[in-house]
């Protein structure tokens, strides 16, 4: 069972798809795509049954976090996923994640047997003991990743064709959901252990492209979700 630690901070522009494609060509000498350039993101949230972890997340607290299981672009039960919980603490975010089938989830949801001197997992399980948590929201989106030529910590990734759905709470049943954005926009991170490099800051003002505050589980919630849960 692999597992992995990631800390860095992050920064989230929302870009036209004018904006988007200007960008790219100018920083096109900059960046290369990354080993998995091209793929179809796929998570399902996990929340306590009264949304609790969500609702303080947008409240902007200092800490937060979210448990999700990833998976790059549709599995079968056999392909792995990514079962991670994600903290942002005073703007720097980390991400403690483990890598397993999706049978092997399945199994850990019926039995809720955790292996012996895993630390990832067993803190995964607290929090799922804990919280009581329950899929919440399956949110897909389409990804394109770069990373820095010059710079072997930069990574940037441009997300599309954001969409969710509230039934049918499993990775392996498609990629379909309501879009979140009436027109094409991207979601772009830029993700960097150090200060973002200068070429980078001045095509981006050059651009009048600045960080916003987006969170893709936050925003549908309050879109898509809040009124239906206060019903």
């Amino acid at each position: 069972m692999y597992h992995a630690n990631f800390k860095r901070v992050e920064e989230k522009y929302l870009l036209s798809k004018k904006q988007g494609d200007l960008l790219l060509k100018k920083i096109r000498s900059y960046i290369e795509k990354d080993e998995y350039y091209e793929s179809t993101i796929c998570n399902i949230y996990f929340d306590t049954p009264d949304h609790k972890l969500i609702i303080n997340s947008l409240e902007k607290p200092i800490y937060k976090d979210k448990i999700r299981l990833r998976s790059y672009n549709i599995p079968s039960l056999d392909d792995d996923v990514f079962l991670e919980v994600k903290c942002k603490y005073d703007g720097v975010v980390s991400k403690r994640r483990i890598k397993l089938t999706l049978k092997e989830f399945y199994n850990y949801l019926e039995s809720r047997e955790v292996p012996k001197n895993h630390q990832i997992m067993k803190e995964l399980d607290y929090l799922f003991r804990f919280y009581q948590l329950q899929p919440s929201y399956f949110i897909a989106y389409d990804r394109k990743s770069y990373r820095g030529i010059y710079d072997n910590e930069l990574r940037i990734t441009i997300d599309s064709n954001l969409r969710s759905r509230r039934e049918d709470l499993q990775l392996e049943l498609g990629d379909a959901g309501k879009r979140y954005f009436s027109e094409d926009h991207y979601i772009m991170e830029i993700k960097t252990l150090n200060a973002m490099p200068l070429w980078l800051v001045q095509c981006l003002s050059e651009l009048k492209i600045f960080p916003i505050s987006f969170s893709k589980y936050g925003s549908i919630y309050q879109k898509e979700g809040k009124k239906v849960y206060a019903n």
